[in-house]
């Protein structure tokens, strides 16, 4: 997706760019490729990412293979329109963190003719649309979605399954706790572990009875 020109030169105006999948699809390493072209290019460049993301440096939007940018740690989405001064890209890592105003956010510094380049998660480990994402979409201009390989099929993968019985909707990790599945090996995890969740419940309840 290279969007870097536009057919009429004397109209300012800006647009959104949504990059979207499950875990390890190479979201953030788009984001950040993206992001450095407009930095050679001389553009005025801005990165935010939530706080809430500390998994690989407090500062820096880091992918999976170690590729990082200089960002700015927010923990609202407001703080986005408050910061983005004086800038011709926006770059947003882990969008889905971040409150549903993020979609007004976006839309606002867009219409102040700034191309924002938005990336994250568009389903959650249950495999429901995830926060602010699927609005996100829906008004971005472009969405690109990439996929991960799946681990237990070799197919492509958009779903990203949580190996723990953790239910918390947010819970960073990595490989030890996630891994890319395929649809059919996703259903077949998912089924595999509320049988494991069964027999531990029916064990519990004979161990107390």
């Amino acid at each position: 997706m290279f969007l870097e020109n536009t057919v009429n030169h004397t109209e300012q105006f800006g647009w959104i760019e949504v990059i979207c999948g499950s875990m390890f699809s190479g979201k953030t390493e788009e984001l950040i490729r993206r992001l450095r072209r407009a930095q050679f290019a001389k553009q005025r460049v801005e990165i935010f990412k939530p706080t809430v993301d500390v998994r690989y440096d407090d500062n820096e939007v880091v992918s999976h293979n170690d590729s990082r940018i200089r960002s700015t740690p927010v923990p609202v989405a407001s703080n986005i329109r408050l910061l983005a001064n004086d800038v011709d890209v926006v770059g947003i890592d882990e969008a889905q963190f971040f409150d549903d105003e993020i979609v007004a956010v976006c839309n606002d510094l867009a219409n102040r003719g700034i191309r924002v380049i938005v990336a994250g998660l568009d389903m959650d480990f249950k495999g429901n649309p995830f926060g602010p994402m699927p609005a996100l979409m829906a008004t971005a201009e472009y969405v690109t979605k990439v996929h991960a390989v799946c681990t237990h099929t070799g197919n492509l993968a958009n779903y990203s399954f949580r190996k723990s019985q953790n239910n918390k909707l947010v819970m960073l990790g990595e490989t030890q706790e996630y891994e890319p599945l395929s649809r059919a090996a996703y259903y077949k995890a998912i089924k595999n572990q509320q049988q494991k969740s069964e027999i531990k419940d029916t064990l519990s309840d004979t161990e107390t009875s």
